[in-house]
């Protein structure tokens, strides 16, 4: 064998090479013809909801929800489910995109929305449907809600036991960030429809049928327009989530859906091109302070409720 070794090295080289250039044409052609994902709000709009509602807590929360390394962590946290959507993990995306949304025009029609998840997806079955296909936001978003709670209960047992509470602070920080993700997909009104990216079925008031309304509103728009004091000012007040929290925050997703038509007459308008207009960047101004509103008041919830003594689940066994 000579020093430049085998005579077929140079072709066989060759060929792996064209095979990898082959392959990465066919990944990038793939890649390309994706369906575009609904984010809502962008990765600016998430980050601006998560940032106003850990900053604006009130003081009795404890002091390492409201710290600024808590406040940076909460608010990178805000798109933290949308890096989960890539079709390099299909499993995790497949699994996760119907929580995002829920149309609800489609589960009206299958009776009220039972409290448990489970439950919701055997009635959806039980229809012949698929509960992809009608969305599971309120349940993942009340699920990731008292994940929390159980973490700041457990905050409360370890401080009153003087023990180390660094392990769960670090818990809590991140469902409180993970958990406004959904709070704010829940402020988007096109995250509670079947007319979430282009008008379907009658259409008498001539609104856009073109899959672009969605990403113009929540992601260019916003980006480009809205900024952190004229949200914050139109930010309620601190204060708790009353009853029962599945019914409190299936209420809020039932008012954000009713500005479903308006976000289409703005378009409509031109209201979401360029600097848009005083009306719709106000309009998008009182969405993205709801969702910072609302995810602040479940976070203050879910510190209060964690007070309340539960049973030991592991009592007796």
């Amino acid at each position: 064998m000579s020093a430049q070794g085998p005579p077929y090295t140079c072709d066989m080289q060759n060929s792996r090479g064209f095979r990898a250039v082959a392959a990465a044409i066919v990944v990038l052609f793939l890649l390309g013809f994706q369906p575009t994902a609904a984010h809502a709000w962008g990765n600016e709009g998430h980050r601006l909801i998560n940032r106003l509602a850990a900053q604006t807590l009130p003081a009795d929360v404890p002091a390492f929800l409201r710290a600024e390394s808590a406040v940076n962590e909460i608010e990178y946290l805000g798109p933290e489910p949308d890096r989960w959507r890539s079709p390099a993990e299909p499993e995790l995306s497949a699994v996760q995109a119907p929580e995002h949304f829920i149309d609800l025009e489609l589960a009206d029609a299958l009776g009220p929305l039972p409290h448990r998840r489970l439950d919701f997806e055997a009635k959806v079955f039980s229809a012949g449907q698929r509960p992809e296909k009608i969305g599971l936001q309120p349940w993942e978003a009340t699920e990731v809600w008292e994940r929390l709670k159980a973490a700041l209960r457990e905050h409360r047992n370890l401080s009153a036991a003087h023990q180390d509470t660094r392990a769960v602070e670090q818990a809590a920080l991140f469902y409180a960030g993970w958990l406004g993700h959904y709070v704010g997909d829940a402020a988007q009104p096109l995250h509670t429809t079947i007319q979430y990216n282009g008008w379907t079925g009658a259409n008498p008031n001539g609104y856009t049928t073109a899959h672009q309304i969605h990403w113009q509103f929540e992601g260019p728009f916003v980006g480009a327009n809205l900024r952190a004091p004229e949200v914050q000012a139109k930010m309620t007040q601190p204060h708790a989530v009353d009853g029962d929290m599945f019914d409190s925050y299936v209420a809020y997703l039932r008012h954000t859906a009713t500005y479903m038509e308006k976000v289409y007459q703005l378009e409509k308008a031109g209201g979401f091109v360029g600097a848009g207009s005083p009306e719709s960047r106000q309009f998008t101004a009182d969405r993205l302070a709801a969702g910072a509103s609302m995810l602040r008041d479940m976070i203050y919830t879910a510190w209060l409720d964690s007070a309340k003594v539960v049973p030991d689940p592991y009592a007796g066994k």
